[in-house]
């Protein structure tokens, strides 16, 4: 693989060319570690206080009712006070749509088991458990290589 750098002070935002002939899983792990330089902190609200989460210790985020939950590693679960499509575009290519009401950090899934109807079960840090619906599960087998 060839790696060019520049350093120029003239430059005020850091931008990056990635000329490839097809986008491998390295290269898509490359790129999300890249884009981890420019993710925002996420807030939420538990017990009437506003949590600061960063967004590498997410474990899920889910519907749950009408409320949108996030699970971070330290067992917290705190409420979000935005739609599941905006958290989905401000976490990046770090984290998987699983459904219509969940997004999971690839990161933190212990196994993946198939079931008889189509569906896919994966078990989280914690011992969170998510079902990978038939619309997903495509997408999801392709970003992992399963």
């Amino acid at each position: 693989m060839k790696i060019d750098i520049k350093i120029d002070p003239q430059i005020d935002e850091p931008y990056i060319t990635i000329c490839v002939s097809k986008l491998t899983p390295t290269i898509q792990a490359a790129i999300s570690l890249l884009q981890q330089e420019e993710q925002q902190i996420l807030t939420g609200t538990a017990n009437n206080k506003v949590h600061i989460i960063e967004p590498s210790s997410v474990i899920a985020i889910r519907t749950e009712g009408k409320d949108l939950v996030l699970y971070s590693d330290d067992g917290n679960r705190v409420l979000m006070n935005k739609p599941l499509y905006e958290l989905e575009q401000q976490l990046g290519e770090g984290f998987i749509r699983i459904s219509k009401s969940a997004i999971v950090n690839p990161r933190k899934i212990r196994n993946i088991e198939a079931s008889f109807n189509g569906t896919m079960e994966i078990e989280l840090t914690l011992g969170i458990k998510e079902v990978i619906s038939r619309n997903y599960k495509k997408s999801f087998k392709e970003r992992l290589g399963v």
